[in-house]
């Protein structure tokens, strides 16, 4: 049987909870084998990042070309790429693969509040990576940057996700976790086909959320590397996320990771319980 595989490429996550580390754990959990490509080095922990050391460009493209000569990749995601030279030199690489589903997570700024990305980056963002995605998954504050201009509602999500996918993302996925609705956390999904739906889930009481945007994307990730559609993959990715934030693990003195393995315990209580 084959083994599904899958490559991140983004930062590093000193305190684990986010960026490459936070994909690889999410992978395994999806029994789908990661690989990465390493664009930067972080100081951080549960409390803040305290630097961010970019890896020389001649490492990320060895690294590309590493990984991409050798596995069989069933989907990439990408998250933190620093600033302009990375990002175009990461989609200029990513063209060679026009089959392989990409799902681009616009990291931006850290839950602490650092950001992640320079703010030259933003055009590039649009004009060179954007289009390349099979789904795009911004947060309300990374939407708000894409498409300059405030979202305060549902309706201006739905209006956010058609003006991102007419950049070229095939897929939008606006997630609303920083949204004003205090009794439900929800996602507006637009297809390709121009179809929107809405993935409702309950919020939690917790500061416990660091890596949620991407663990969640890393979940899509796994799910589409196995063949599943953008519909059930977003839909695997949120029940994942969901258990993640709701099983919290109270690590760190800072805004802790999310646990990585709960909706796996979940699933496999489930199956006894059958």
């Amino acid at each position: 049987m084959r083994t599904v595989q899958a490559c991140t490429i983004a930062g590093s996550d000193s305190g684990g909870g986010a960026g490459i580390q936070a994909d690889i754990k999410t992978f395994q959990e999806r029994e789908v084998f990661g690989t990465s490509v390493i664009v930067a080095i972080t100081a951080q922990n549960t409390k803040g990042v305290n630097g961010i050391y970019p890896i020389p460009m001649q490492g990320v493209q060895e690294q590309l070309e590493a990984v991409f000569a050798d596995f069989d990749l069933g989907a990439v995601k990408t998250g933190m790429l620093v600033d302009e030279t990375y990002m175009i030199a990461v989609a200029n690489f990513l063209k060679k693969y026009p089959l392989i589903p990409l799902v681009v997570d616009p990291v931006m700024i850290a839950k602490g509040g650092a950001s992640l990305m320079a703010a030259e980056a933003m055009k590039e963002m649009k004009e060179t990576l954007v289009p390349l995605a099979t789904l795009i998954t911004p947060n309300l504050p990374e939407a708000e940057e894409l498409v300059e201009h405030t979202i305060m509602s549902e309706d201006d999500m739905v209006v956010a996700a058609y003006e991102i996918q007419k950049m070229g993302s095939c897929n939008v996925l606006i997630k609303g976790g920083h949204g004003a609705n205090q009794r439900e956390a929800k996602d507006y999904l637009l297809t390709d086909d121009g179809t929107g739906y809405w993935l409702a889930g309950p919020r939690y009481e917790t500061k416990h959320t660091h890596g949620t945007g991407c663990t969640y994307s890393a979940c899509i990730t796994a799910e589409l590397a196995k063949g599943k559609s953008v519909l059930e993959a977003v839909r695997t990715g949120k029940a994942f996320i969901d258990a993640a934030i709701k099983d919290e693990l109270k690590i760190g003195h800072g805004q802790g990771p999310t646990n990585h393995w709960a909706f796996g315990r979940k699933e496999r209580a489930n199956d006894e319980k059958n």
